[in-house]
């Protein structure tokens, strides 16, 4: 059994002094952020858990808008990569080049290096580009010719991807979304922020400059918070619970999703979700984490590591749907 020896009061202060940032970040984002409060919480997570976040959704949705608008806030280093079918991994990570005067070869580095990378339209570029662009995320180093580069820290990948039946797309195969910490799926406004996105965007020449409001330092800081923040071993196994329910749901009261599930989540499902839940309780400015802390994030972490069957894909069952079943029936502490 696990025991911990943890000051809570002492760590409420922490949390309370180094959580600030999150209300400067929110206030910057909402003057050009109209809605989409579910997305820039996700990428939040992200950042503060050190994981990679891939958005869906069609063109339109201000994905881009806001990935950008959030690295604008962070006095950091940022670069916008757009995907298309001709790149090629040497235009992401860099290459060699030869000096004749010299006769040396000399290296470029490519715009990998930097801390927040927008890797638009991700789908859009093949598989070797894709696979370059993800060998980065897990290792956090770039190989260019016979050396060896570190990424800076902190090192955020944040891709956008249309919808895989949009033409001229390359989806990703599933070994390499599940590099991903969270996939979310970014919906249209409502009636009420559709009025005021158009009103606000109906003029020529008009942009607003976000301030400053926090340094890779602070984000550095809240993510050692965050790994003190505590959780209940009965939330643990929860988390144990709802991950092993994907792969053996007979065993959690929905055997009829047995023929329905082709893989379940991986063991990066329950270490993103343990993290994610964290930052979740970080955010609400709480030292320990709740189950509903967990059903939170639950979706994002799980949607895109269920892998439905033929079955499941020609009655229209899609993971979420499968996410939905089991986090109504595993039982919550």
């Amino acid at each position: 059994m696990q025991t911990y020896s943890i000051d809570m009061s002492a760590l409420q202060e922490r949390i309370d002094e180094n959580s600030t940032f999150i209300h400067d970040i929110n206030s910057e984002l909402n003057k050009v952020i109209i809605g989409q409060r579910y997305m820039i919480d996700r990428l939040l997570v992200g950042l503060l858990t050190d994981g990679h976040v891939l958005l869906e959704g069609v063109p339109g949705l201000a994905k881009t808008l806001t990935v950008s608008s959030l690295a604008q806030v962070i006095s950091t280093k940022f670069q916008r990569i757009q995907f298309t079918p001709d790149l090629l991994p040497a235009d992401l990570v860099g290459t060699l080049i030869y000096n004749q005067k010299d006769g040396e070869f000399t290296i470029k580095k490519g715009p990998i290096f930097a801390n927040i990378i927008l890797a638009d339209e991700i789908n859009r570029s093949p598989a070797k580009v894709q696979s370059a662009l993800l060998e980065c995320m897990q290792e956090h180093q770039v190989t260019i010719g016979e050396e060896t580069f570190k990424l800076s820290d902190p090192f955020l990948v944040l891709a956008t991807q249309n919808p895989v039946e949009q033409e001229g797309t390359y989806p990703l195969p599933e070994a390499q979304v599940d590099r991903f910490m969270l996939k979310i799926k970014i919906g249209y406004p409502t009636a009420s922020e559709e009025m005021k996105i158009m009103r606000a965007n109906a003029r020529t020449g008009a942009k607003t400059k976000l301030k400053r409001v926090v340094t890779p330092k602070q984000i550095l800081k809240a993510r050692e918070v965050i790994n003190d923040i505590y959780m209940d071993e009965k939330v643990e196994q929860y988390i144990i619970d709802l991950i092993l329910a994907t792969r053996n749901p007979e065993k959690y009261r929905v055997a009829d999703l047995k023929g329905l599930i082709n893989y379940g989540a991986s063991p990066r499902a329950s270490i993103n979700l343990n993290l994610a839940s964290r930052a979740i309780a970080f955010m609400e400015q709480r030292a320990y984490v709740t189950p509903d802390d967990v059903r939170t994030i639950a979706m994002d972490v799980l949607r895109h590591r269920v892998i439905p069957t033929y079955e499941a894909e020609a009655e229209d069952i899609t993971p979420e749907n499968i996410v939905d079943r089991i986090l109504g029936a595993v039982q919550v502490p």
